[in-house]
């Protein structure tokens, strides 16, 4: 083990340091400086009282992803921003019990978000992870569950000594591969650790297998042999995971799902289970490649008018916003913007997979009539939607408000996009 200067949570994995943690209330940034002296006062050194407090920072941090069970882990920055969130975590595990495995390698483990879900849903549990110190986080977050063994090392080292043979039967991989080059904005498959090639040739051996990647990831990089699922979280587009084998459903090629969910009222402090996910989930899948499938067509001006649909962004990475569109019975404004109407004599029902608007208003776009508009309309607040036109909204809020209005405060919100060539804007109300 690295020393505390390596290894910031070393001052921590003491049985009373681990002790003193789990006693202290939830961090208060307004006492966490009297709380270090407190501390100092009571003989701790400074590297464990500051280790200390680093905790109680990132278990509140760690609350909308982990609800109360965040006040039981040991965390890092970069392992908290990268695990995944309890709920979606539960639905990986139950896809694994649901295909009949018994025993998941969690390759790349990170804190063990994944794990603590696998093994509550009473799979047995063998998380690899590459990093010292996030490997001695996932082994203290696993040690309530007996089924979850942690090992320090890599995904290819493992899988060179393990799976020669084929695996073994009832055994299924997860794979959470992490980009070596975080400040690079192109997609490049192979600086993957580990690489795409090593998951697809993983799945080439017909080992049950699911794959973690950003969900921004072009449909082009995207396997043939898998199923696609994004997911969202309360309208956050947080992950698309790729199925192999056994794992990926029969006739499902691209799937949108979309979990809302309390989090923090809904999670146990102990013992979360996949058996009561908490929330609504609902998806929409097809078989058809991406490009492929249900095929509209746009409706020219003056299309935008009734209700406006705003697909969920786990339906337009999906590349299913012309399904949804035909599901819920409405016109396409152009083939290429993520936006569609219906009329609002057909009355159609909520969908958890978009938010509805009523259109009150259509505006051709410019500054100039958009500052007259307001002014006339004593705007005092806005909220700027945008799709297919190049408008920065913050820049064009601070642009189109009175600067002294006038009357009773009103707050409106804009949908700028366009038709064809033509760009408009259109002053809507939020429905349900």
């Amino acid at each position: 083990m690295p020393d505390a200067a390596e290894n910031p949570l070393k001052p921590v994995l003491t049985r009373d340091a681990w002790e003193l943690l789990n006693s202290l209330p939830a961090y208060d940034p307004k006492t966490a400086q009297e709380t270090n002296l407190t501390l100092r006062k009571q003989g701790w050194d400074a590297e464990t009282a500051s280790a200390i407090l680093t905790q109680l920072r990132l278990r509140r941090d760690a609350r909308p992803k982990f609800g109360l069970f965040a006040d039981h882990l040991l965390l890092t920055q970069q392992g908290l921003e990268q695990a995944t969130r309890l709920p979606v975590a539960a639905r990986h595990a139950r896809r694994f019990r649901d295909a009949g495995l018994s025993h998941v390698v969690d390759m790349g483990c990170g804190l063990g978000a994944d794990s603590l879900a696998f093994a509550s849903a009473g799979l047995q549990v063998t998380a690899l992870e590459a990093d010292e110190t996030t490997a001695a986080a996932a082994l203290m977050n696993l040690r309530p569950f007996p089924e979850a063994q942690v090992i320090h090392t890599t995904a290819e080292r493992w899988a060179a000594e393990h799976l020669a043979a084929g695996g073994s039967s009832g055994t299924g991989i997860w794979l959470d591969p992490a980009r070596r080059t975080e400040s690079s904005r192109l997609w490049k498959p192979e600086e993957f650790s580990p690489p795409l090639s090593f998951v697809t040739a993983l799945a080439a051996t017909g080992i049950p297998l699911g794959a973690k990647l950003g969900p921004g990831i072009p449909h082009e990089l995207i396997p043939p042999e898998c199923e696609a699922e994004w997911l969202s979280v309360n309208g956050e587009l947080v992950e698309v995971t790729l199925w192999f084998n056994n794992l990926a459903r029969p006739g499902v090629r691209r799937a949108a799902t979309v979990l809302s969910t309390p989090l923090e009222k809904s999670l146990p402090t102990h013992g979360y289970s996949s058996e009561t996910e908490p929330g609504m989930v609902k998806e929409l899948t097809s078989p058809n490649d991406f490009g492929q499938g249900v095929t509209l067509s746009a409706a020219g001006p003056p299309g935008l008018h009734g209700i406006l649909w705003e697909p969920d962004p786990s339906v337009i990475r999906s590349g299913l916003v012309a399904e949804l569109c035909e599901q819920v019975g409405g016109r396409l404004l152009d083939e290429r913007i993520a936006y569609f109407c219906s009329d609002e004599v057909d009355n159609p029902a909520p969908s958890p997979l978009a938010r509805r608007f009523r259109v009150t208003e259509v505006i051709p776009f410019s500054a100039k009539r958009l500052k007259q508009w307001c002014a006339a309309h004593h705007v005092t607040s806005i909220d700027i939607k945008k799709r297919g036109v190049d408008v920065a909204p913050e820049q064009l809020r601070q642009h189109i408000l009175p600067k002294k209005p006038k009357g009773s405060p009103t707050h409106v919100t804009l949908v700028i996009t366009r038709l064809g060539s033509t760009r408009l804007a259109a002053v809507v109300e939020p429905l349900g």
